[in-house]
C-alpha cells in the first residue's frame, strides 16, 4: 500500500511522507506552496485509508493513482492486476471477470459476490448484483480492496469482500488535468478534470471520452463519462457533499470461440445477431458527515437511474431506477472502536425482451415488471485489551426480496399474468484478532459467515422464476502483513466451506434453468504481494495466487474442481528508474490453465504474457507514459464460460489479448 497521490497530480513521488511535503512547502514560493497543500491533502486521505485497512484482522489493499497511472485505463483490471487476491481477466473492451476468493466464478457476464462502492456509497442494484463498467478507474484518487467478510464495514456480507472507488475533490485536486492516450485498434482515450476550492465550499468534476475498434473482430467501444461532486463545509463539525455520475457506454459484443480458433485466429469475432450492451446511466448521492470528539457519522441516500440495451440471444431492453438510504456511525474511546452502520436499496426494472433481428428489436417476447430490495445492518467492535492486542467481532444482518411480475410471454402462448416471489434473509457474524508484533509487523486470524442472495439473473431463468437459496459459508483466514528492510508482505490464507454455492451452467433445451445451489463446494487458497526494494531506482513487485476450488462429496461431481479459475497465477513488475525516467517490464504467469466444465474433461493450457509500461517528465507538470501489453503476441485461453462437459468445440472460450501499444501524455496545471 503506497501513499496517494490524485489523479490531478499524479506523479507526486508516493515515498514521501506528509511531513517531509510539508518541509519542502514551507520553502516554496506561495504557488508552490498550493500545490505542496493539494498534495498533502491528497495523500492523507490514502493514508487514513491505509490506516482503516491496518486495523482490519484480514486481507486488504489499498491502490493509488500512481500505481496505474503509466497504463492506458480501459477496465479495473488496469488498476487492480497488483492487488492480491483479486482475479481479473479481460474478456473483450471493458468486459473483464473479477472475482475473490471464487466470487461468482461461473457467472459468464457481469459479476457478482463482491459489493461494489464509489465514494463509500453501494453502486451494486437493489438485487445486490453490479455494472463494474460503471467503476471507471481513470476517475479514482484511490481503490480500497477488503476481501471477503474484512468488508463488513462496507456493509458487505459477500464471499468475495468489496472494492470501494474514491473520486478526488477540489480539496485534493486542485487545477487543471489533462491525459490523453492513443494506440494499437484506433483506440482513444481522454480525460479532463478540474477541481476548485474557495473558503468553505470546494467542487471537482471530470469528464472521459474512450473509443477503439477492440482486439477483436466486433468488439468496437465508446463511452462518455462525467463525475463531479461538491462540497460545503456547513459548521467546523458538519460537512455535506453532492456527487453525479452519467454513463453513456456502448460495447459491441464479439462472444466467445471455440478453443481452437481462440488460439489460431484470436482475433475473430462474432457477427451474429450484432450483440452489444448499451448503458445509459444517471447516478446522484449525496453525504452528510458529522464529525465529533472520537468519531463521525455518515448519512445519505442516492437514486441510479439506468437504460440496458443488450441485443444477445434476444434483444434485452431493460429500465430501472433503484435508491436508497445509509448511514455509517464510527467512534473510538479509550481501548475500544466502534463501527455501526445500515444500509436499504430498492429498485424496479421495466423487463422487456423481443426476438433479436441483427441487433434490432423484433417481435416481442417477454414483458416483466421486477422489484428487488436488500437491506442490512451491521456493526463491529475492537477491543485492545494490551497496546499490540486487538480483539474484533462484528456481525451483518441482511434481508430482501426479489419480486417478479410476468405479463406476457410470448413462447408460453402470449399474455399472462403470473407473479414469482423469493424472500431473503441470512445473520453473518465475524470474529478477529490483531497482533502487532512491533510498529511494522501484524498477525491476525478471523472467522466469519457471508450470505449471498440471488439475484435476477438467477431467479428469473428460463422457466420464468426459479426460487433459489442463498448461497452460505463459513471462512477461516490467518495471514501477516508488514515491513522489513527491503522487503515489504501481505499474506493471508482461507478456506471457505460453502453450502448452497449458485453455480451457472448453460442453458440447452434439456436444461430448465442456468444456475443452480450446488451442495457443499470449498473455497481455500493463498493471497500474497511481496515488495522488494532492491535499491532506490529499482522496485520489484509481486503478487501470487492459490485457488483451489472444488466439489465436496458431490453426488454428481464427486471432489472434481471448479472451472474458470486457476490454481496458480503469478504476476510482476520490476519499476527501474525515478518519477523522471523510468521503464517497469511485467509478466503474467499461469503455469497450468483452469479447467473449463464442472466433469474436469477439458483444461486448457497455461501461459506468459510480458509487457512493458515507461514514463518520462517532460518538463515540469508534463508527463509522457507508454503502455505495450503481450509483447510476444502469445495466443492463449484467458478466460472461459463454464459449462457442464466442454469439448474442445464448445463456444466458451477467450482468447487473452492480443499485443497492442498505447502512448499518452499527462498535464497539471
Amino acid at each position: 500500500m503506497l501513499a496517494a497521490a490524485s489523479p490531478a497530480l499524479a506523479n507526486t513521488d508516493a515515498a514521501d511522507t506528509e511531513d517531509t511535503i510539508a518541509d519542502k512547502a514551507s520553502d516554496s514560493s506561495d504557488a508552490d506552496s498550493t500545490e505542496r497543500a493539494i498534495i498533502v491533502t491528497g495523500q492523507r486521505a490514502a493514508n487514513e485509508a491505509e490506516e482503516r485497512a491496518a486495523k482490519t484482522p484480514g486481507g486488504t489493499d489499498v491502490v493509488t493513482y500512481d500505481e496505474y497511472a503509466d497504463k492506458s485505463l480501459v477496465s479495473l483490471r488496469d488498476a487492480l492486476a497488483l492487488s492480491p487476491g483479486v482475479y481479473l481477466q479481460p474478456r473483450y473492451g471493458q468486459e473483464v471477470r473479477i472475482s475473490i476468493r471464487g466470487s461468482g466464478l461461473s457467472r459468464g457476464y457481469h459479476m457478482r459476490g463482491i459489493t461494489l462502492l464509489q465514494d463509500g456509497v453501494p453502486i451494486n442494484l437493489a438485487d445486490d448484483n453490479g455494472d463494474f463498467q460503471e467503476l471507471e478507474p481513470i476517475f479514482f484518487e484511490y481503490l480500497e480492496v477488503y476481501r471477503g467478510a474484512n468488508a463488513l464495514r462496507f456493509g458487505s456480507g459477500t464471499l468475495g469482500g468489496a472494492i470501494n472507488g474514491v473520486t478526488p475533490t477540489g480539496a485534493t485536486a486542485g487545477g487543471l488535468y489533462l491525459r490523453g492516450d492513443a494506440g494499437s485498434f484506433e483506440t482513444f482515450r481522454g480525460l479532463a478534470s478540474y477541481g476548485v476550492q474557495s473558503g468553505p465550499g470546494d467542487a471537482w468534476a471530470a469528464i472521459s471520452y474512450d473509443s477503439s475498434n477492440g482486439d477483436r473482430d466486433h468488439a468496437q467501444r465508446t463511452s462518455l463519462r462525467f463525475h463531479g461532486n461538491v462540497g460545503l463545509q456547513i459548521t467546523d463539525n458538519i460537512e455535506n457533499r453532492f456527487y453525479a455520475s452519467v454513463n453513456s457506454i456502448d460495447q459491441a459484443l464479439p462472444g466467445a470461440l471455440d478453443q481452437a480458433t481462440a488460439l489460431t485466429a484470436p482475433e475473430t469475432g462474432n457477427f451474429a445477431g450484432d450483440q452489444g450492451r448499451d448503458i445509459d446511466s444517471i447516478r446522484l448521492q449525496n453525504r452528510t458527515r458529522f464529525s465529533f470528539d472520537g468519531g463521525q457519522l455518515d448519512v445519505g441516500g442516492f437514486v441510479n437511474a439506468k437504460s440496458l440495451y443488450h441485443p444477445i440471444f434476444q434483444v434485452l431492453d431493460y429500465k430501472s431506477t433503484d435508491r436508497g438510504v445509509y448511514a455509517r456511525f464510527d467512534y473510538a474511546t479509550g481501548p475500544f472502536e466502534l463501527t455501526l452502520g445500515g444500509e436499504t436499496r430498492h429498485g424496479d426494472t421495466d423487463a422487456k425482451r423481443f426476438v433479436n433481428v441483427s441487433g434490432q428489436r423484433g417481435a416481442p417476447t417477454y414483458t416483466a415488471e421486477q422489484r428487488a430490495a436488500t437491506s442490512n445492518i451491521y456493526g463491529e467492535i475492537r477491543f485492545r485489551p494490551i497496546e499490540p492486542l486487538q480483539l474484533i467481532a462484528g456481525a451483518i444482518y441482511a434481508d430482501g426480496f426479489r419480486e417478479q411480475h410476468l405479463l406476457f410471454d410470448g413462447f408460453a402462448g402470449g399474455t399472462v399474468d403470473v407473479t414469482g416471489r423469493a424472500d431473503f434473509d441470512g445473520f453473518s457474524p465475524k470474529f478477529g484478532v490483531l497482533f502487532e508484533a512491533n510498529e511494522n509487523i501484524q498477525l491476525f486470524a478471523n472467522y466469519s459467515r457471508s450470505v449471498e442472495f440471488p439475484g435476477f439473473a438467477e431467479v428469473a431463468q428460463v422457466a420464468s422464476f426459479v426460487n433459489l437459496d442463498p448461497q452460505r459459508a463459513w471462512t477461516a483466514e490467518i495471514g501477516t502483513r508488514g515491513r522489513a528492510g527491503i522487503l515489504e508482505w501481505d499474506l493471508a490464507a482461507y478456506r471457505a466451506d460453502i453450502e448452497g454455492e449458485l453455480l451457472q451452467f448453460n442453458v440447452g433445451p434439456d436444461i430448465p434453468a442456468s444456475t443452480f445451489n450446488a451442495g457443499k463446494t470449498r473455497h481455500q487458497g493463498i493471497e500474497a504481494a511481496l515488495s522488494i526494494d532492491l535499491t532506490p531506482w529499482a522496485r520489484l513487485r509481486q503478487i501470487y495466487t492459490y485457488s483451489d476450488f472444488h466439489f465436496e462429496d458431490d453426488p454428481q461431481y464427486g471432489d472434481n474442481r471448479l472451472p474458470v479459475v486457476p490454481e496458480h497465477l503469478y504476476r510482476a513488475e520490476l519499476r527501474l528508474g525515478t518519477d523522471a525516467l523510468h521503464i517497469a517490464p511485467n509478466v503474467e504467469w499461469m503455469p497450468d490453465g483452469p479447467f473449463a466444465d464442472y466433469d474436469n474433461s477439458l483444461q486448457v493450457d497455461g501461459y506468459a504474457l510480458v509487457g512493458i509500461t515507461a514514463g518520462a517528465t517532460l518538463t515540469d507538470g508534463i508527463d509522457l507514459f507508454v503502455d505495450a501489453r503481450n509483447v510476444f503476441d502469445k495466443k492463449a485461453v484467458g478466460d472461459i464460460s463454464a459449462a457442464i462437459a466442454a469439448t474442445p468445440t464448445s463456444a466458451i472460450f477467450y482468447p487473452v489479448e492480443r499485443r497492442a501499444v498505447f502512448g499518452g501524455v499527462r498535464a497539471r496545471f
